[in-house]
This record gives structure tokens, C-alpha cells and sequence, in this order.
């Protein structure tokens, strides 16, 4: 199948096409799937982008040896793929916990910018800060949800838990978000909404 007519066929189609030795329909398929899968990685390893590199690696890994033996109409590409980083990426923070090696975030090469992008960056790594607070199924429920906007249907089914178990594991991860982040709502330059009385 020509490479360009491939931007039309479902994951699915694609897996099995690859499964059945077309290589352009695996490269198709890495080229649709790793961005989502490296931007899942970097959020649940706190923005470790080459453990988030390796974990994309591994789980690509994972579904081309799954190819040949794709069940069909049993899950979505996508949701089995998610799956497997979503435990790649907990196991890695298990042995990362586990070896007592203390993560110190490296600085920022910061050219000269503009505060706002400044505001922004300091923004986006007290998020990620706070993501590493939350115990490994709340952390990855709502990076699933609210960072890569899936269903809670998709999440659970991705996570092998119930829908309310889903909605559960977001809602108390978004209040320990709030709490963890509430204290640095000067210092990252959000204001109250509130008029002073």
C-alpha cells in the first residue's frame, strides 16, 4: 500500500498490515502514535525526557511484536498502547523510588525571553511537580484525562478499572492538585478573582 494512502486507515488496519509484513505500515503507525504516547511518558515521569524517550521505545517494541497475533475488534489500538506506557512509566517510578537516587531538576537553559513565557515554564514545572506527588493511579488518571483529554470510558477501559473508580482517581487528583499548587498562586503570578473588600 502506497505511504500516502496510509494516512487514511485506521491504527488497526495498519497493525495488521504491519503484522502481515508491510514495513511503510508500521512507520506510518510510529509516525501517528509516538508523539501521543512520548507526551503521555513525559507527564508521568515528570518531564524525564529520556526515560520518556525509552518507555515510547519499549512500548512500540511491545506492539510490534503484538502485531502478528492482533485480535481484532477486541481493544482499540490505542487504548492497549496507552496500557502499556501507563504501566512502563509506573514501573520506572517504582525502580526510580526504589534505587533512593534524589531527582534534582537541572536548570533551565533560559535565554533572554519574555516574562510570560518565564511565568509559563514556571507554571508548567510546579504542575509537574505537583503530578509527582500524586500516588501512581491518580497521576496517571489525570494525565489521561485532563492533559491528553480522553473519555473516561477510554481511561478505563486503559487502566483497567471501572468508569466511577475513574472519575474517583480524577476528582481527588485534581483537589491535591489544587491544595499542592494553592500555596504558589502568587509566586506563579495568578491573582485572586476576587475583588478585595
Amino acid at each position: 500500500m502506497p505511504f500516502d494512502a496510509m494516512n487514511d486507515t485506521s491504527d488497526e488496519a495498519l497493525l495488521i498490515l504491519y503484522g502481515n509484513g508491510d514495513s511503510s505500515a508500521a512507520r506510518a503507525l510510529a509516525l501517528r502514535l509516538t508523539p501521543k504516547i512520548l507526551g503521555i511518558a513525559m507527564r508521568m515521569l515528570g518531564g524525564d525526557r529520556a526515560e520518556a524517550e525509552d518507555v515510547a521505545q519499549d512500548a512500540m517494541l511491545k506492539l510490534w511484536k503484538q502485531a502478528g497475533e492482533w485480535r481484532q475488534g477486541e481493544a482499540k489500538v490505542t487504548t492497549w498502547l496507552y496500557r502499556v506506557v501507563s504501566n512502563l512509566c509506573i514501573d520506572r517510578r517504582r525502580k526510580m523510588r526504589s534505587s533512593s537516587i534524589d531527582e534534582i531538576d537541572e536548570p533551565m537553559d533560559e535565554a533572554p525571553s519574555a516574562l510570560a513565557a518565564i511565568q509559563n515554564k514556571a507554571r508548567l514545572n510546579a504542575l509537574d511537580e505537583a503530578l509527582q506527588t500524586l500516588p501512581d493511579r491518580q497521576r496517571e488518571a489525570v494525565v489521561l484525562r485532563h492533559i491528553e483529554g480522553l473519555a473516561n470510558p477510554e481511561i478505563a477501559e486503559i487502566m483497567e478499572i471501572g468508569v466511577e473508580a475513574v472519575e474517583s482517581l480524577t476528582a481527588r487528583g485534581k483537589r491535591a492538585l489544587k491544595t499542592a499548587l494553592e500555596a504558589r498562586k502568587n509566586e506563579l503570578g495568578y491573582e485572586d478573582d476576587e475583588p478585595n473588600a
